[in-house]
């Protein structure tokens, strides 16, 4: 009896432990399944959620990917202006400032500014024209500023980042990466008054003349999420549509960076789920997922573009051949009419000279007889 009891006791734990590993099997299959869906959804060219206390990435799509940082170069400017000059000093407007091409605030040569108002106008606005205004009052000119940019990258620890101006209009040997992007904006937040401007849903700024200009945030995210403590967009035709902000949820906050997305309301989308993907891996303690893409992970626009002057080029290619083998199929033809022309020619003439020395041998012939 107590053989039976043990043999079925034995079988009764065998069976919850095969049951348990069987729901741990699955939900890790779900939990896997979930994270690479996901992952297929995402079209920015790349991605990445970052714990901000502690750096730790927390989900990334092609966390090292160099992409194009349109406007979220400002961010940059923004750190290294508030590093070197007081938030009240003013700054006379240059003409080269003022002739920066949009988006632009809409300063003129000779208005006088303080440096708050340009930041502003920089990280609300995404205004060019205040961007480089910053980065001459900085450093004399925009291209001293640079440097100053470039060397606080690598000081953060954006290795993988190189800016070549300061408002991320596009040109060579200008990038970042979502990973570069995410220290960035985690080093903004160090400083209240760019926390406080990048959460700024929109303002009003004058000149010292009293001439106003109105900020609206580029962010649309500040209307439609609590969380959310501010951030910086950005786009070109190139970079596509770029988007770096932070999140607070009780005593957490994440850093969330994408470049290169299609679309804007891709971007918002995107955002908005990358944002509770971070908060739910900290809250569930899992583990981080990160996604690597095909090759420089060219967009299905990209593609498109790239298929149809594939297809010119075979078009253009096999036009050419097709004229080249004309060609070689003419001049063979006109060559072998030549050669027949010259073998007929040949012919005719031997028939003709035959014939003449037929007719000399006979005439010269019947002369013998005649002798």
């Amino acid at each position: 009896m107590k053989r039976e009891l043990r043999v079925q006791n034995s079988k009764f734990k065998i069976a919850e432990r095969y049951s348990l590993s069987v729901f741990i099997c699955s939900l890790f299959i779900f939990h896997f399944s979930l994270s690479i869906s996901f992952a297929d959804e995402v079209h920015s060219r790349a991605a990445v959620v970052m714990e901000a206390s502690t750096g730790k990435i927390l989900y990334a799509k092609n966390p090292d990917l160099k992409c194009f940082p349109a406007s979220t170069t400002k961010l940059m400017t923004a750190i290294v202006t508030i590093e070197h000059k007081d938030l009240q000093d003013i700054v006379t407007i240059s003409r080269n400032a003022s002739l920066t091409p949009p988006h632009k605030a809409g300063f003129r040569e000779g208005d006088k500014v303080s440096i708050e108002k340009l930041l502003s106008a920089a990280l609300i606005g995404s205004a060019n024209d205040a961007a480089v205004a910053l980065s001459e009052a900085v450093a004399g000119s925009e291209a001293k500023f640079v440097d100053l940019m470039n060397s606080k990258a690598i000081m953060i620890g954006a290795t993988d980042t190189k800016f070549i101006n300061s408002n991320g209009l596009p040109g060579p040997g200008q990038y970042t990466t979502a990973s570069d992007l995410s220290k960035i904006m985690n080093y903004a937040l160090r400083y209240p008054k760019l926390k406080e401007i990048i959460g700024t849903r929109v303002a009003e700024i004058s000149t010292e003349r009293g001439r106003a200009i109105f900020l609206r945030n580029t962010n649309r995210l500040l209307w439609s999420d609590e969380e959310l403590v501010g951030g910086k967009t950005g786009f070109t035709q190139k970079a596509r549509h770029c988007f770096v902000c932070a999140a607070e949820r009780t005593s957490d906050t994440i850093i969330v960076a994408l470049l290169g997305s299609p679309s804007r309301s891709d971007l918002w989308r995107e955002s908005e789920r990358l944002i509770d993907i971070g908060f739910e891996v900290m809250a569930n303690k899992q583990s981080p997922t990160i996604y690597l893409a095909k090759a420089n992970d060219v967009t299905a626009e990209e593609k498109t573009a790239h298929s149809k002057k594939s297809r010119m080029g075979k078009k253009k290619s096999g036009i050419k051949a097709s004229k080249n083998l004309t060609a070689k199929k003419t001049g063979k033809h006109s060559r072998a009419k030549m050669l027949a022309k010259k073998k007929a020619g040949a012919k005719v003439f031997a028939k003709n000279n035959n014939r003449k020395n037929y007719r000399l041998a006979e005439r010269n012939g019947l002369e013998r007889n005649k002798g």
